[in-house]
């Protein structure tokens, strides 16, 4: 039987991991066929590692405009796509802000959030967890971590939903002009928001992360202006976007294997462990693109300048030579190296942030529930990225403990 792989394709999407199985097995990597760049799709965790390390032979800049003929690029990259020396500079600007002591020193505040937000949720009982929880919490911290206002919160949504809404498409080929400029209208629309507020942090700063890349532009060489508005919409971007959805797959992992939810409520201090299960077995992030700068091979198969090689992180968080039944879902699972933040220079930089926001939530949710239950029937909206798992709304009814 032909190995087909079609990313875009929903039946794949909702369960790719025996395709990813597959892979594995026979076809290591394997070269998409009729695309408009050669693309190949790489699924062993040890292929995925490697090049995700090699910062030098796999580059994270694109230059995807020119499927789209007659769009100017306009839009600074982010530091997600720069290489070194630029990625270097950006990410020791931004890096600073997300230490693991400076996060720590969220968390009272972070539970303060998840408690009136679950006062709500526990008042309804059936409620979308998506709506409810999953993404006001991440959205709320970063926009205090960054300074902007949290009563914008709907706003950044609609900037969110649509900044990634075409993330990974432009690889199969889905890129058209009028798709492009609708992605530059909205960065456009988000840096008018953003200047006004960089303008008033450079008349009266603040200690929030806005006040510290103002003064890392004005000292001069360290920050262009666009760079910073591009750095702002990223943080603001990425800093709710996997954390919603890390919070909505672990419930709906732990709704779905009721056994395992129970180990939880009965041996809270599980919680850590299992909240790196839910990154390993339903992967926010399922994967991760790099350009080849130079010719190679891999598996018998030639690798040309400037390939395209998509990383399949969802594949190689279940590759059977690393992982014992990795197609069981296992709270208490130890060691667990998944690569679902990434791996080398470009690894997610708010990783811990998303670790302790979900173990914040999750822990309230649980202790504060007797049961939670999937609402309604039917399959459940997929994120139109086919970068991310995640589902749009997730339907669940609470019952108080």
């Amino acid at each position: 039987m032909p190995f087909a792989f079609q990313p875009l394709d929903p039946a794949t999407r909702r369960d790719p991991f025996a395709i990813y199985a597959r892979g594995r097995r026979e076809h290591p990597v394997f070269v998409h066929e009729g695309l408009p760049l050669r693309v190949l799709s790489v699924f062993r965790h040890s292929d995925v590692q490697a090049i995700l390390r090699d910062a030098d032979a796999f580059s994270n800049v694109f230059q995807l405009q020119r499927l789209a003929p007659g769009v100017a690029e306009v839009r600074p990259p982010s530091m997600l796509g720069t290489d070194p020396p630029e990625h270097t500079r950006l990410r020791s600007l931004v890096a600073k802000a997300f230490t693991p002591r400076i996060v720590q020193r969220l968390e009272g505040r972070m539970a303060e959030i998840a408690e009136s937000l679950l006062d709500l949720a526990l008042e309804r009982r059936d409620v979308d967890l998506v709506e409810a929880l999953s993404y006001p919490l991440p959205v709320t911290v970063i926009a205090e971590i960054i300074g902007i206002p949290v009563d914008h919160r709907e706003q950044f949504k609609r900037w969110s939903d649509e900044a990634v809404a075409n993330l990974g498409v432009a690889f199969m080929g889905d890129l058209d002009p009028e798709r492009a400029r609708r992605q530059l209208a909205l960065f456009e629309e988000m840096r008018s928001y953003l200047v006004p507020l960089a303008e008033e942090r450079r008349q009266s700063p603040r200690e929030d992360l806005l006040s510290g890349l103002v003064r890392a532009e004005h000292e001069g060489s360290k920050l262009s202006h666009d760079e910073m508005i591009s750095m702002l919409v990223l943080l603001l971007v990425a800093g709710n976007e996997t954390t919603t959805t890390l919070i909505g797959n672990a419930v709906l992992e732990l709704v779905t294997h009721p056994g395992e939810q129970q180990r939880v409520r009965v041996e809270p201090e599980l919680l850590p462990r299992a909240i790196e299960e839910v990154l390993r077995f339903a992967s926010p992030v399922q994967f991760a693109p790099r350009r080849a700068t130079q010719a190679a091979e891999l598996h018998g198969v030639a690798v040309r300048e400037d390939d395209v090689l998509l990383c399949w992180i969802g594949s190689a968080n279940r590759d059977e030579t690393l992982f014992a039944s990795p197609e069981r879902f296992d709270v208490a699972r130890d060691p667990n190296p998944h690569l679902s933040f990434g791996f080398g220079i470009h690894y997610c930089v708010g990783a811990n942030l998303a670790r302790l926001e979900a173990r914040v939530a999750l822990e309230a949710l649980l202790r504060r529930t007797r049961s939670i239950e999937l609402a309604g029937e039917g399959p459940l909206p997929l994120h139109p990225s086919p970068v991310f798992r995640a589902v749009t709304r997730l339907p669940v009814r609470l019952e108080p403990a």
